[in-house]
């Protein structure tokens, strides 16, 4: 077994973890909620096994919706953003994502801030959306989505700067 996937098991761990204690507990003024583990799928290798990703996902969900007692939602947006990362990395970073050239963990440009972006508006809007489960909630789903969205970007780019590997 490769050190990648004993980095991607860690990360698992240690980002639902994280959530489930730290994150899970927060809610600022009833429309802030921070979910940065969606960086396990934001960082998952852009070669790695897509069906692992997919499975992997699923569980993260899964396991978050148990100890969220939250009905399957977070299964549900964290598939459909491992479903779509492909399609975000191709409209982000285009000819480069064919070659696999792209890092995340490296130094946040224009491109990688926009797959970040695009990342978290699908899943959040997919999250608050199975939430709510109604049209009328629609001003409600995009207030929410919209200021956790700013905020999960903030601690995941902290997070991916606090774990930025040295260049030594």
């Amino acid at each position: 077994m490769n050190s990648a996937l004993f980095v991607n098991i860690f990360r698992f761990i240690l980002l639902l973890t994280v959530q489930i204690i730290i994150f899970n507990n927060m809610n600022f003024l009833g429309y802030i909620s921070p979910f940065p583990y969606i960086l396990f799928i934001i960082l998952y290798p852009v070669n790695g096994n897509k069906s692992g990703l997919l499975f992997a996902s699923f569980f993260l969900g899964l396991i978050l919706d148990m100890f969220s007692n939250s009905g399957g939602i977070h299964t549900a947006a964290c598939l459909i953003l491992a479903y779509y990362r492909p399609y975000l990395f191709r409209f982000s970073f285009g000819l480069s994502y064919e070659y696999q050239t792209v890092k995340l963990n490296d130094d946040l440009t224009p491109e990688r801030f926009s797959f970040i972006l695009l990342s978290v508006i699908i899943h959040h809007t997919t999250l608050f959306l199975l939430e709510a489960f109604r049209i009328s909630f629609f001003w409600d789903v995009l207030l929410r989505t919209l200021l956790s969205t700013i905020f999960t970007i903030l601690i995941c780019i902290i997070i991916i700067y606090l774990t930025k590997p040295n260049r030594r």
